[in-house]
């Protein structure tokens, strides 16, 4: 019995004293493949952000020339080990086992292709505001995998990038103008006068330096809905989406805010104002 076992180690002594200078070579080729990796990558980075506007595709083909080389890399020292071969006919051999390894890689590589779908078709940019479904934040990041999403309460999200493919999305700030409106509700009183309400609203709004009133992005107001003595008056605006929360959602609530107060020098009793 311990013959047997000593011709086993022996056996698998004299194996390793045969394979280490593969295995050796192997781990030095597969440190170069990663430090060449690094450096053309971190170079090439460097000159994709210096001579493109778009760093959401400079950071996503930086990386992927980095796993790319790293890849390479990989598959060389397999090779010097003689390993590719063996893994290749395996995979090859087995269908089960590649069934098995293929349905494991499905998600993997379905983001993967999303992410360079993503990276060429640029649905958004960094910090664009964007909906997915009923999440709403700004872009921070877009990996090989995933797509960082921030929400405006603090969340970092962190979406496959298949399922950005997928979803509908709404770019909240792509045009660099967004359009938001109210309702106001007025009391018209004996006079009745809808038209001479909705023109104090009007200039109410071409008054607000941060209303947009360059064509095409004028404010404008109708009437929604009247009645013997009060009218439904929506107000309709542009502002500057860039930085949506302060641009868009602060601006509408200061507007909102004030109209009531404003109407009500000009005598109007304004019931509501509302979304």
């Amino acid at each position: 019995m311990f013959t047997d076992l000593q011709r086993v180690l022996n056996t698998y002594w004299q194996q390793f004293l045969y394979i280490s200078p593969k295995l050796l070579i192997a781990l030095v080729v597969l440190i170069l493949a990663i430090f060449v990796a690094n450096h053309l990558s971190s170079l090439l980075g460097g000159k994709l952000r210096a001579k493109s506007h778009d760093p959401l595709m400079a950071d996503f083909l930086t990386r992927f020339s980095r796993w790319a080389l790293i890849l390479a890399g990989l598959v060389l020292a397999m090779e010097v080990v003689g390993l590719y071969a063996i893994v290749g006919g395996l995979v090859a051999g087995a269908g089960l086992s590649a069934f098995i390894v293929g349905f494991a890689l499905k998600d993997i590589a379905e983001n993967f292709l999303a992410g360079v779908v993503l990276a060429f078709n640029r649905p958004f940019r960094i910090h664009d505001t964007v909906q997915i479904k009923d999440l709403v934040g700004k872009v921070e990041d877009l990996s090989l995998r995933v797509t960082l999403i921030k929400t405006f309460d603090g969340k970092h999200i962190f979406l496959p990038n298949a399922m950005v493919l997928r979803e509908p999305l709404i770019n909240f700030t792509r045009d660099g103008y967004i359009r938001q409106d109210f309702l106001v509700t007025i009391d018209l009183g004996a006079t009745g006068d809808s038209e001479h309400a909705a023109a104090l609203l009007l200039n109410y709004l071409r008054a607000n330096p941060k209303v947009e009133s360059k064509d095409p992005h004028t404010p404008y107001v109708i009437l929604e809905k009247a009645s013997a003595n009060a009218a439904d008056l929506r107000a309709y605006f542009w502002a500057f989406s860039e930085d949506y929360r302060r641009g868009t959602l602060e601006l509408k609530s200061e507007l909102m805010r004030d109209v009531k107060a404003r109407l009500a020098e000009q005598g109007y009793t304004v019931q509501t104002v509302a979304q």
